[in-house]
């Protein structure tokens, strides 16, 4: 699934190649289950318009527009983007495909249809109607502060709230908790305010790293290293994978919030 580090990664893309060119057809294959809105109206809303520019909140990105209507996307499991020129390059899973003057065309990929595309008037709007927060790549230790407070529940399934940090997944929200060096079942409301700064400082670096780098190419003192061995083979398991990339105690697994959950029983006290 594209998590937040892939949809930033994709703004990026989009930025990069497919602005300020005017679209003149809009391909939706199933747009039935794809689709947020009714098709002629989303052809009408984006004939002889053009992006001009992109937003992300968490894993929803938005396509700002020259007329006003902003497009949104969601990536669902498997959602990702595509550009090209030729016919003969389209992508394999382009279920919507936008056609631009230039001859170039801007593709939304999604093998399993789980994405979905839609208009919305404005960011703010959407974001009040899906009560989501600030983005936690950019999240403030005031942001965090304001939606940690009085939280009693444990930090970890917290920081999986979209109303509060918006775009942080369980892996993510791992890696974060262990650069902060807390507990993932450590009540929020224990907190103190040195620590939310710790916390909300560790999700804008663990986010920023992750949309610029290779998962294998983290720095080595990221937990995410010795995460590897869940999924690898047996035969495949060392100490190097198990252990704490600072003290070399063993990682440890549970089952916080319903969420399989590693940490160091030592650094995360």
């Amino acid at each position: 699934m594209p998590e937040l580090p892939e949809v930033e990664t994709y703004r990026r893309f989009i930025d990069e190649t497919s602005l300020y060119q005017t679209i003149t057809e809009v391909e939706v294959q199933d747009p039935k289950r794809q689709l947020q809105v009714d098709l002629d109206d989303f052809r009408k809303v984006l004939r002889g318009n053009q992006f001009t520019g992109t937003q992300r909140i968490g894993k929803q990105l938005f396509l700002l527009t020259a007329q006003g209507p902003i497009v949104t996307m969601h990536f669902g499991m498997t959602g990702d983007v595509g550009y090209y020129r030729d016919a003969a390059d389209t992508p394999r899973f382009a279920r919507a495909i936008f056609h631009f003057e230039t001859g170039f065309k801007f593709a939304f990929i999604d093998s399993r249809k789980f994405g979905r595309l839609g208009l919305t008037q404005s960011v703010d709007t959407f974001r009040q109607q899906k009560k989501l927060g600030p983005d936690a790549l950019t999240l403030s230790t005031e942001e965090l502060t304001q939606g940690l407070a009085r939280k009693k529940s444990a930090i970890k399934p917290l920081l999986l709230d979209q109303r509060i940090a918006p775009g942080v997944g369980n892996w993510i929200a791992d890696e974060v908790l262990f650069q902060a060096q807390l507990e993932p079942e450590r009540p929020a409301h224990t907190l103190q305010p040195t620590e939310i700064d710790r916390l909300a400082t560790s999700i804008r670096e663990v986010l920023e790293i992750a949309a610029e780098a290779i998962y294998r190419d983290f720095p080595s003192h990221y937990l995410i290293h010795a995460r590897e061995w869940d999924e690898a083979p047996s035969s495949t398991i060392t100490n190097a994978h198990l252990n704490c990339p600072r003290c070399q105690m063993l990682i440890q697994k549970k089952y916080v919030g319903g969420r399989a959950t590693y940490f160091c029983p030592n650094c995360q006290m």
